[in-house]
């Protein structure tokens, strides 16, 4: 199967793709502290995790990652999935590995996958509507960021 879990040797190369997607999406700015990452996803009291996407056929080389936290639903009181990040590398697409992954995400709970995707990504929206997945009408994301100095 071309999706696994991450291990703590992946973590160069988790920063990486996010570093690649940042670039990818015009953030030229976006480096990444690597031992801050590690032990956010592998530390004693890690926060996040990641499932990789390997190429068939290609063991060994990561050609995208889903980067994911717990949740949980007080209405319908389970847990679920946030994804916070899925990147394929431009030269992995259209294999499957996206589908892949969000299709490993669902098997992984009972509850709601769910994820935020910026305005006007046409070719990303008509992706997730052909996998089942449903735009939620009527909410407003709101984000509260820390001061900076």
């Amino acid at each position: 199967m071309p999706v696994r879990d991450a291990v703590e040797g992946d973590a160069e190369e988790i920063c990486a793709l996010i570093e690649e997607h940042a670039r990818y999406e015009g953030n030229d700015e976006l480096t990444l502290d690597r031992e801050e990452m590690r032990g956010h996803l592998f530390g004693a009291d890690a926060k996040a995790w990641v499932l990789i996407a390997e190429p068939p056929g290609q063991p060994g080389t990561v050609a995208g990652f889903a980067f994911c936290t717990w949740s949980f639903s007080t209405w319908e009181a389970r847990p679920g999935i946030w994804l916070d990040d899925v990147f394929i590398r431009p030269e992995h697409r259209r294999h499957g590995l996206g589908g892949e992954l969000l299709a490993e995400l669902r098997a992984r709970t009972t509850g709601r996958v769910e994820w935020d995707m910026q305005e006007g990504n046409d070719r990303a929206a008509a992706f997730y509507k052909q996998l089942g997945a449903q735009e939620v009408h009527g909410w407003t994301r709101y984000r509260w960021r820390p001061a900076r100095d």
